[in-house]
């Protein structure tokens, strides 16, 4: 860590509202696009930004710096999406078990369009097919394809937010490019299968 972000850190754990403020300003937008990226959606996107600032306040005593703050957070926001996630499907499973029962759910579950922040106007279309199949993945590739190819973290920032070695991210990385390429291109055969239907 650099000296500025051990001082504001040190002021962070005496209790500085001024020092969180500052947190807050520093790093929302590198929390939040990376949650968005995880749960692809606007709201609980921001719901859950609150929540990591939440655990950051509370929990900041226990930070050590034998790493580096932005390490911590990624950890501490990662764990707040897949939690969420985890809720979210608890939730369906519900849902369909009530649906069973003949009773109504009205609230919807189902992914929603969103706007990553990261992702260029021209490239929408492109990335809204490859955060759909990123949620057919496993988690610890997911993630750290997210944090490379998203957040634009190298494998040693990446192997230490996951508390993972070097090569196991870059196994990681190789495993979700892999099946990313083989989920795309059944997603782009399915596609075009259906516009042939569709025009005939």
């Amino acid at each position: 860590m650099n000296q500025l972000e051990v001082e504001l850190i040190r002021r962070l754990q005496q209790g500085e509202q001024e020092a969180f403020k500052n947190v807050v300003d520093l790093y929302q937008d590198m929390v939040y696009n990376t949650v968005l990226s995880i749960v692809q959606n606007d709201e609980d996107a921001e719901d859950i930004t609150q929540e990591v600032f939440v655990q950051v306040h509370q929990s900041v005593s226990l930070f050590k710096s034998d790493s580096k703050f932005s390490t911590w957070l990624y950890r501490i926001t990662i764990t707040k999406a897949l939690d969420h996630e985890k809720r979210k499907k608890r939730k369906k499973r519900f849902a369909f078990v009530q649906s069973l029962f003949g009773e109504k759910e009205e609230t919807q579950y189902h992914p929603i369009e969103f706007n990553h922040p990261g992702v260029q106007l021209e490239n929408k279309e492109k990335a809204g097919e490859l955060f759909k199949v990123l949620q057919q993945i496993p988690n610890n590739q997911r993630i750290a394809f997210t944090l490379n190819k998203i957040e634009g973290l190298n494998n040693q920032e990446i192997a230490a937010i996951m508390n993972t070695s070097f090569y196991a991210v870059e196994s990681l990385l190789a495993r979700a490019k892999t099946n990313l390429k083989k989920k795309l291109k059944n997603y782009y055969l399915q596609q075009s299968a259906k516009k042939n239907s569709d025009d005939k």
